[in-house]
């Protein structure tokens, strides 16, 4: 679709609302500005939508599963049918189980806890760290960065035929980089793992904010993904799919809730039966608002019509692509090419600039919020910047003085409620930045670059 195709289309779509679209910020050179939160891939703001429903519910707060009375019942089948509502979002199969978590992080670990023994993990080393770290039981085998769909595909079927023993074996891939918002393979990649007798998890924490993810339709076994990123307040997560691995696995929490029935033996010990279903591995009192927030976001999102949702959002992408091509020192990071689909996540270096220096310019001086550093995928970042992959960086902070050149990149990310205005402001920004320089001094200072205001 071209720029003025989508152009055409994208007015029968407004920004969806979100929280803090009117907020402002002062600027370093004087005045005020509204803030333009281009930082999505971090954290997307929350729907209205999603708060209003919260801001309804929380006078009905009750315990959950245990309790008699009327708002213990109400919030009981208000978290039993968010997961309802995130297995339909999903489109999950009928015997898959939800799992509602903390994160991403927090799902992948689960399922990590929940592997059988001498399971062998396949995970390319482009992924979060999320998905690159959480194996440490496991034998774990990291693949190169590839450079095409076709060698991602490739590359992973020669490792699962090289594999030895051929025993039990998971595949970690990411459906969008939280890099280059680059789409990976998916469903070619499930189909190459499902031949040589793998499973394989798809980590959708980037794929889900911005495109429709149907577990059925690309096979996967599971499908992992954060409420905050999906325009849902911090704190929730979910782990979706098979049942088996789970239900085998000893509960990821023990305690209250994984457990169906507890009696003492005649030697002094307990006896526990756990649950079978996806209570086994959510011990403690749930968090039913951060379930229900995401179950909310769900259905605004399914609401708004997710085709719709893309399609403005490719207006978006491609208005900040073509803005960045016009400046000659920026150079836009990519595994795949200019061609490859992609989300509202584009990562660059500017020549002549220090990443971190760059970012705290967009901030102090435009009222820009943008990402710099390594973004929690320090391979990945590295390879694509032409570095060792090996080399060691802390995520997120700076290496070099303003002026000095930078091994970090610079990361503008945005989504369903992003208005025309702040990707536009921000071309302008990085444009004028480029041409002109910073209009202020900068210093680092607790590893973060920011305006000297020290004179």
């Amino acid at each position: 679709m071209s720029v003025s195709t989508v152009a055409a289309d994208q007015s029968v779509c407004a920004p969806l609302p979100v929280l803090g679209r009117d907020v402002t910020v002062p600027l370093v050179t004087g005045g005020e500005v509204t803030y333009a939160a281009l930082d999505y891939a971090a954290s997307a703001p929350a729907l209205q939508r999603v708060w209003d429903d919260v801001a309804a519910y929380a006078p009905y707060y009750g315990s959950v599963h245990r309790g008699a009375g009327y708002l213990s019942q109400l919030s009981t089948d208000l978290f039993e049918n968010a997961r309802r509502t995130v297995a339909e979002f999903l489109d999950c199969r009928a015997d898959d189980q939800v799992v509602f978590t903390r994160s991403t992080t927090d799902s992948l670990n689960l399922l990590a806890a929940a592997l059988p023994d001498g399971c062998q993990v396949f995970v390319f080393e482009t992924e979060h760290h999320a998905s690159l770290l959480p194996w440490r039981d496991a034998r774990v085998t990291y693949l190169d960065a590839p450079r095409s769909h076709r060698e991602a595909v490739e590359t992973l079927e020669r490792a699962l035929a090289d594999r030895e023993p051929h025993g039990p074996a998971l595949v970690c891939v990411t459906g969008a980089s939280n890099v280059t918002g680059e789409l990976w393979p998916v469903r070619e990649l499930a189909a190459a793992a499902h031949a040589h007798g793998a499973r394989i998890v798809l980590d959708a924490a980037q794929l889900a904010p911005h495109h429709p993810v149907s577990v059925a339709d690309l096979d996967v076994d599971w499908v992992v993904f954060s409420g905050h990123k999906l325009y849902a307040p911090f704190g929730s997560g979910v782990l979706a799919g098979r049942s088996d691995w789970l239900r085998e696995a000893e509960p990821y929490l023990a305690g209250g809730g994984a457990s169906r029935k507890v009696s003492r033996r005649t030697d002094g010990g307990v006896d526990v039966e756990w649950h079978e279903s996806a209570a086994r591995h959510e011990a403690g009192s749930p968090n039913v608002i951060g379930a229900y927030s995401i179950a909310s976001a769900c259905t605004a999102l399914t609401e708004a019509g997710l085709d719709t949702l893309v399609a403005r959002e490719q207006y978006l992408i491609e208005k900040v692509r073509a803005g960045l091509a016009e400046v000659p020192e920026v150079r836009v990071l990519s595994l795949f090419g200019d061609d490859a689909p992609r989300v509202g996540v584009i990562s660059f270096v500017v020549d002549g600039w220090n990443s971190s220096h760059f970012a705290a310019a967009l901030s102090a001086e435009y009222g820009i919020g943008v990402r710099d550093g390594l973004f929690c995928a320090h391979p990945l970042v590295r390879t694509l910047l032409g570095s060792d992959p090996q080399t060691q960086g802390e995520c997120g902070s700076p290496e070099a003085a303003p002026g000095e050149k930078s091994l970090n990149a610079i990361r503008v990310s945005f989504g369903a409620g992003t208005p025309d205005e702040h990707v536009e402001r921000f071309v302008r920004a990085v444009r004028e930045l480029v041409t002109d320089g910073a209009k202020w001094n900068y210093r680092t200072e607790d590893g973060r670059c920011v305006p000297d205001t020290s004179a």
